[in-house]
């Protein structure tokens, strides 16, 4: 019934010129032929299409019929004999039809399904799309950008996998879509590459493989994952697709030298304003994902010129390692690390000029790994971030490392990373003292940073539980000084500051040891009479309450800031023995 149906509709416009169809033929002409697929007439259907008296019918309609045919293919994913009629009826139309249309149509549908679905319809209409851009003579520029676009934001769409096994299983097609996406592209970067007149089209054409390399670079490429530097690396479906999209940009006249040395800088490598508008929404995570690809994945980095000194090269990838740690996904900001890491690694230790400071990302790039160090919720990345910080201070000079502590001090707000800041100045004190002598850590600028140091934030009232860790790393640090330098030689400058040091710093400490340990004695108690009386009471800690705690695990908490009180008040005691002793040692060598 289907079949005659379409007969009789085809009979009836074959007496018609092409520009006399109405709508309702082709609305009649769909109906029909979505019939006949469904009700598997497949065979005839064929030779309707393949018919020559029907050529003028099958060009102007018979692209509606693209929509049945592919949902038709993938209902019937099994079914082998079925599924060759099916992609030779859509081989038929792809040829016969209006490319015009079909291209409309077959963007339509690659912009339909969701899920799973979208890497099995990108890959099925990839080649179809490919052959129906060729057949266009007017607007390929145009037509190659749309479908670069629809396909780019579909797959967008994907999860990118994450670990080897995610990659190999490929669940949601992405993979496999990636390379498929490359086959599909490679066309048109050879017809850019073949004419050499940069025509008009020809520019417009290069720009959209352009946009679609920079578009890939931050999606999927940007959050991808990828295999270890082994054997495997040959394998590894999205380092491939990297790789190629790199590639493309080299051949299109955009290296990557080119493109991460001219990023940022007033006068841009193109010429076209949609790539100024989208800079700060995209291109800045391009360029560093391209950074991190070249430098760190090690793609086309024979492509750069072996003249440039490995601090310019720092320099340069600064601002990309700046947008890969301001980011808060663990794939993409781990790459920020890596990044930094591969670059500071290049550097001799202490050789890096303080001057870069002056450089705005030198001193947040740092900020961002304390943000890693103290928020990220996944230890090995914290640990990293802590190994990275250390390093970037190990190549800076005297001066640099000088004056990234009082930044970082002045910054943090965290009492970890304070007393880790602390141990390092102690560890550039005891450098000047036993090996060259510089004047960042001795005499006034070593004062001035003590200033920062030696000092409690809010006097007496400092939360002492809070900030016990940068509290014991300054009482360290005075300790270290008292034993080191002598009054009568005086290097760091210490013993002229001493009075100061202990109204601002000793004095107030001593004074908040007691509030605090009076404080948690009068929580224990009440504790112990809660436990008597069994019941749950909420105890505050370090300013915060803790609700409905069981009285033995208060007591458990409580016991603990109390051994913590009494570690710090031993240091203390010790610090101010040292001092005693040191001053009433140089006062009976004065006097005799």
């Amino acid at each position: 019934m289907a079949v005659e149906e379409l007969q009789s509709i085809i009979k009836r416009c074959q007496i018609l010129e092409e520009q006399d169809f109405k709508e309702e033929d082709f609305g009649l002409f769909q109906l029909a032929g979505q019939r006949c697929i469904d009700e598997g007439h497949i065979d005839q259907l064929l030779e309707i299409i393949q018919n020559e008296k029907n050529k003028v019918i099958v060009k102007n309609m018979g692209w509606n019929l693209v929509g049945p045919v592919v949902r038709s293919l993938l209902r019937n994913e099994k079914e082998d004999d079925k599924r060759k009629c099916h992609f030779l009826l859509l081989d038929l139309l792809v040829k016969l039809c209006n490319p015009k249309e079909l291209l409309l149509g077959l963007l339509e549908l690659i912009e339909e399904p969701s899920g799973k679905q979208i890497s099995q319809i990108i890959l099925l209409l990839l080649q179809p799309l490919q052959t129906v851009i060729q057949k266009l003579r007017n607007n390929k520029a145009y037509s190659v950008g749309l479908a670069l676009s629809t396909l780019w934001s579909q797959l967008s769409l994907l999860p990118v996998p994450y670990s080897k096994e995610q990659i190999q299983a490929d669940d949601y097609g992405l993979c496999q879509c990636c390379k498929a996406l490359i086959e599909f592209t490679k066309p048109f970067v050879e017809y850019v590459i073949d004419n050499k007149e940069n025509s008009m089209e020809n520019e417009k054409l290069k720009d959209e493989i352009l946009k679609f390399c920079l578009k890939s670079l931050k999606c999927p490429l940007l959050t991808a994952q990828f295999l270890e530097q082994s054997e495997e690396a040959g394998d590894d479906p999205l380092k491939c697709f990297a790789s190629e999209i790199i590639g493309f940009l080299s051949a299109i006249g955009y290296p990557f030298p080119k493109m991460i040395f001219n990023h940022g800088r007033k006068k841009k490598i193109w010429d076209y304003l949609e790539f100024e508008e989208e800079e700060d929404k995209q291109l800045s995570d391009s360029m560093a994902s391209l950074a991190y690809l070249v430098f760190v994945q090690g793609i086309s980095i024979d492509q750069l010129p072996m003249v440039l000194s490995p601090s310019y090269l720092l320099q340069f990838n600064m601002g990309h390692i700046e947008v890969l740690l301001q980011r808060t996904e663990e794939s993409v900001f781990s790459k920020g690390l890596d990044l930094l890491e591969n670059g500071l690694l290049r550097i001799e230790d202490n050789s890096l000029l303080h001057q870069y400071l002056e450089i705005k990302s030198f001193l947040t790039v740092p900020q961002g790994l304390v943000k890693v160090m103290t928020l990220c919720p996944i230890e090995t990345l914290r640990k990293k971030g802590l190994a990275v910080l250390q390093l970037y201070i190990n190549k800076l000079d005297p001066q640099g490392k000088y004056t990234l502590f009082r930044c970082l001090l002045s910054t943090s707000n965290h009492s970890g990373v304070e007393a880790f800041i602390i141990q390092n100045i102690k560890n550039q004190i005891d450098i000047s003292l036993k090996k060259t002598q510089n004047k960042w850590f001795t005499g006034p600028q070593l004062i001035s940073l003590l200033d920062l140091v030696l000092v409690l934030p809010e006097g007496a009232e400092t939360d002492l539980l809070q900030n016990s860790d940068r509290i014991m790393a300054s009482l360290n640090l005075l300790r270290y000084l008292v034993i080191k330098d002598n009054e009568k030689d005086n290097q760091t400058g210490l013993w002229t500051e001493l009075e100061k040091i202990e109204n601002n710093f000793l004095k107030p400490l001593h004074t908040g040891l007691n509030m605090s340990k009076a404080h948690y004695e009068a929580e224990i108690k009440n504790s112990q009479e809660v436990q008597k009386s069994k019941d749950h009471c909420s105890l505050n800690v370090g300013r915060e309450e803790i609700p409905n705690m069981p009285p033995e695990m208060q007591l458990k908490v409580l016991h603990s800031a109390l051994f913590t009180f009494d570690l710090i008040e031993s240091v203390l005691a010790r610090v101010e023995e040292l001092i005693e002793t040191k001053t009433k040692s140089t006062s009976e060598e004065n006097m005799g």
